[in-house]
């Protein structure tokens, strides 16, 4: 038994390996998250996280100095709908151009698929928005997941892995998903700071956007060795 362990796994690639354990972890972490989120009280971890963003004793007063508020509203919108949408539209319309039908469907069902999972995880949970600080921006949907940090995930992360998989040299590969990563988790602890989410909500986006995008890689990569993507467009 241990030497047919130990042969499967010889033949699993570590790109898909990493991907499996990213997408087992992620479905781990959502499901304990989801659980404190039913809970009836903000667990200490919520509270004293979102508090540490504002000054002792005043909800209403984020720390930092004056620009820091401006600067993480505007790393917020990288993760809104608007600049969401701009961003998969460009993209999906410059693969058409270059004939890779095939590779814009998979970018527009990446998307897409993590709107709609964001939207059911919402209705599902029913968490309504942290009312322990002030809100630094206007919000009117359910808390959990944030939607801005799942989605960012699923959006650069399939981008930059779309990305790497035409760019030379290790290197830059890596610089791509960096950024994409960085990205996705400057727009997630941006949404902590302005008050609009409990951190559990953020880990909760995180964990579901990472694990959607490293299955819509699997799907991907599986469809590129098929010869349905990318090398036969």
């Amino acid at each position: 038994m241990r030497s047919f362990a130990t042969a499967l796994l010889n033949k699993i690639e570590f790109p898909v390996l990493l991907a499996g354990l990213v997408i087992a972890g992620g479905l781990w972490g959502l499901e304990e998250l989801m659980e404190v989120a039913h809970a009836t009280t903000p667990h200490a971890f919520d509270t004293e996280i979102l508090l540490a963003f504002r000054h002792p004793g005043q909800p209403d007063s984020p720390i930092g100095p004056a620009w820091l508020e401006g600067a993480v509203r505007d790393i917020t919108s990288l993760g809104g709908t608007s600049v969401l949408v701009l961003v998969t539209t460009a993209v999906i319309i410059y693969l058409l151009l270059i004939r890779r039908p095939a590779t814009a469907l998979l970018m527009f069902v990446a998307v897409a698929g993590g709107q709609v999972l964001s939207s059911l995880l919402k209705f599902e949970v029913d968490r309504p928005r942290p009312d322990l600080v002030s809100h630094l921006v206007n919000e009117t949907s359910l808390s959990f997941p944030s939607g801005h940090a799942m989605l960012s995930a699923v959006t650069y992360l399939t981008l930059g892995s779309m990305a790497a998989r035409f760019l030379p040299g290790r290197t830059t590969k890596i610089f791509v998903l960096g950024l994409a990563i960085l990205t996705t988790l400057l727009v997630g602890a941006s949404r902590v700071y302005l008050g609009v989410h409990w951190p559990s909500d953020v880990l909760a986006g995180w964990c579901a956007g990472f694990a959607w995008a490293m299955l819509c890689w699997l799907v991907a990569r599986f469809l590129q060795r098929r010869h349905a993507v990318a090398g036969s467009e």
